[in-house]
């Protein structure tokens, strides 16, 4: 563990004009308030917030972030509060503190719930701060690095694919490689030892197959080549890391012994110039891999990573991937946006150096948490946002666009701005009209083509893959479905107004909403649409002891439902997947459990499943007994985009005495939408005339049974 003078000299060495009293008291506040707490391999818990503020120092990091680091944990685990810190240390590190601070176990939430929380209250303190991020990153580092001292594997395990799944893909997104493979390393050790285990020993081997040198005499010749040309280089070699190397084992299917870049070298060169010059000679004296050169000097990663890639042939037929930049580059890459922070000599004097500007992928990601609805949502758009390798596209005034690869026009409009996005209906790529679906390649030029009378449509979750551009669509479906649905609800609650034995009082709704402990109206309107409250439910609601004024108020059961030619007792279920009603031809489909499956006869279901079965003694003759009463049948309607649509079905399936048990909206464009509605109806009959009433009808385009 660093000492106290090793911790504030290592500050000093490259900040002079470091508090350094604040530092000695942050130093001192925190062993004295963890105390004798012990960490999982036995030593001091203090050991962990200064050898956290220790990784901080290699990057040269303000006194404020290095003082937050050493001070991370005591308001989390010691009886010291931010109150206590802010008086101490002052508002900044107080405010540092309180985003780096380790969030509170949900025990009653599921994994995902869990981890999408933390996940969203840690995105909202990052935005207000990056250096939070940085303690953060550090913080897990430094766990991951003492991860095996934990005994029990499953929790291991659960860190290990935490720091995979979310802390790794954050140290990429914010250029700090290093952190970022060391992660992947300490991580996938624990979530895949065997093969771990196996690829490190065959790195070993490679070594000792070639005296251990064969790095450095391919470095030395790399030198040698840029010296003799008059570039001066420094060359440095490594194998890549066992996570990268098992990754494109798994995404090539191949074996280690057929992969043949897994030696990696880096050529630090004075100038942007010189990295140019360099690749003009590495490539007139290697054959280059095709399609294997990156530019990102002219065209940066969206993190600000800047270096030339490029794979060549070496020596026995041997690929080996070279990265070229210049010293301030390598800075970058190395630390990322925290090289940002660090502390610079400028004339003899010392200032940070800080970002103007958020990266605007932490901007999308801080948009995303107000658009996700569920914690699966919420996971999924980050992890994209955070993973996925991009593209270059521009607007026709030449602005840069960055995107994933795969990306579409719907994904840039939402890049360049959520209303555009939401207007889009059509998109010209250089100069040529093309479909919203059409995917993007790098060096498009992109205008997207808008209309105030457009919404997002249902079918471009189909075609987006950014984060950003799903989360908005969904957003926006789900208001839209929300609106459709109090407005069915409405037309459903007015009808059951109308069945009740006296008018209802004018407080009436507000008893009820009380009775069934919902919020407001909408809410009770979106209850009685989707089903989840019976007719007699709300009728007692409004109006206590009125249900039973009323037997029609309650659906039908499938127990009602009487089918003839099976044994007394057999259980049966009609199908879901032809939804068969008194009237249509029926044939039994006996189950392994050795219940009946009650499908129509024209089911294709039905029909797949006899080409496949061979033993005619899983079908059973059966027919619709007398005592039928009703079943649900399901519907499709396609319905003109205007006002009124919903309302007009609900009240001509009320017309000829049908129920709808269930309504959903499976398409829209801007003329039509196409409603899916369970409908429950007494036998095939009265469903025939629904349907010919429903085409009938103006607003209607077609009318299907599904």
């Amino acid at each position: 563990m660093l000492r106290q003078y090793e911790l504030i000299d290592r500050v000093l060495d490259y900040d002079p004009d470091a508090d350094e009293a604040m530092l000695n008291r942050a130093y001192v506040f925190s062993v004295n308030a963890h105390g004798t707490q012990k960490r999982a391999n036995g030593d001091p818990y203090f050991s962990h917030p200064i050898e956290v503020a220790g990784i901080l120092t290699e990057l040269h990091l303000d006194d404020e972030t290095i003082a937050t680091a050493i001070l991370h944990d005591t308001v989390e685990d010691t009886v010291a509060t931010s109150e206590e810190i802010e008086r101490i240390f002052g508002a900044n590190i107080a405010r540092l503190v309180d985003g780096v601070t380790k969030l509170s176990k949900i025990e009653a939430q599921t994994e995902n719930e869990r981890a999408a929380e933390n996940l969203r209250k840690f995105l909202m303190a990052m935005s207000g701060d990056i250096r939070v991020l940085l303690v953060k990153l550090a913080d897990r580092l430094h766990n991951m690095r003492t991860l095996h001292f934990i005994p029990k594997p499953e929790k291991r395990r659960r860190i290990a694919k935490e720091t995979m799944d979310i802390y790794a893909p954050l140290a990429e997104r914010i250029g700090m490689y290093e952190f970022m493979k060391e992660m992947q390393t300490l991580a996938f050790a624990q979530l895949e030892p065997e093969a771990y285990e196996s690829i490190t020993k065959r790195l070993e081997l490679l070594k000792e197959g070639s005296g251990g040198d064969r790095i450095a005499k391919i470095g030395s010749g790399l030198k040698l080549l840029l010296g003799r040309a008059g570039v001066d280089a420094q060359v440095s070699g490594r194998e890549k890391h066992p996570y990268s190397i098992w990754r494109k084992m798994q995404e090539r299917h191949i074996s280690f012994e057929q992969l043949s870049d897994i030696m990696a070298f880096r050529a630090i060169v004075p100038t942007i110039e010189d990295c140019y010059r360099a690749l003009g000679l590495i490539h007139r004296r290697w054959p280059a891999v095709p399609g294997r050169f990156k530019d990102y000097i002219s065209t940066p990663k969206r993190n600000g990573y800047r270096s030339l890639h490029t794979s060549v042939i070496h020596a026995e037929n041997r690929r080996i991937e070279i990265q070229i930049r210049t010293p301030d580059m390598h800075a970058e890459a190395e630390f990322g946006l925290a090289a940002h922070w660090a502390y610079k000599q400028s004339q003899g004097a010392t200032a940070p150096v800080r970002p103007d500007q958020q990266q605007d992928w932490i901007k999308d990601l801080v948009e995303i948490l107000d658009t996700a609805e569920t914690p699966e949502e919420l996971l999924e758009h980050t992890r994209i946002a955070m993973y996925q390798d991009r593209i270059f596209a521009f607007t026709p005034k030449g602005e840069l666009i960055q995107l994933p690869k795969g990306a579409t026009p719907i994904d840039f409009a939402y890049a360049v701005h959520t209303d555009l996005g939401d207007q889009a209906v059509g998109a010209k790529v250089n100069g040529r009209v093309v479909p919203l679906s059409t995917v993007l390649e790098n060096g498009d030029q992109v205008q997207v083509l808008r209309s105030k009378a457009q919404v997002p449509q249902p079918a471009w979750l189909k075609v987006a893959i950014t984060a950003k551009a799903l989360a908005a669509i969904r957003r926006h479906l789900r208001n839209e479905e929300r609106e459709q649905t109090v407005a069915l609800g409405r037309k459903l609650y007015d009808d059951i107004v109308q069945r009740l034995p006296a008018t209802l009082a004018d407080h009436a709704i507000d008893e009820a909403l009380k009775r069934l402990k919902l919020p407001d109206e909408a809410a009770l309107m979106q209850a009685i649409a989707r089903r989840t409250l019976t007719d007699g439910q709300v009728m007692e609601a409004l109006m206590p002891g009125s249900a039973g004024a009323d037997v029609a108020h309650a659906p039908p059961q499938s127990s009602a439902i009487s089918i003839e030619g099976l044994a007394p007792g057999v259980a049966y279920e009609l199908a879901d997947c032809c939804h068969p009603v008194p009237g249509d031809r029926i044939v039994g489909l006996r189950r392994p459990d050795a219940s009946i499956e009650v499908h129509a006869i024209d089911c294709r279901v039905l029909a797949d499943l006899a080409e496949r079965s061979e033993d005619e003694t899983d079908w059973i003759d059966v027919q619709w007994g007398h005592a039928t009463e009703g079943a649900t049948a399901r519907i499709s309607v396609e319905v003109r985009n205007q006002p009124g649509a919903l309302g007009m079905l609900a009240t001509i399936i009320g017309q000829h005495k049908a129920n709808i048990i269930n309504l959903r909206l499976d398409n829209r464009d801007t003329q039509f939408h196409t409603n899916v509605i369970d409908v429950e109806v007494h036998d095939a009959h009265q469903l025939m005339r629904l349907l010919a009433a429903l085409r009938a009808a103006d607003a209607v385009n077609a009318a299907e049974r599904v």
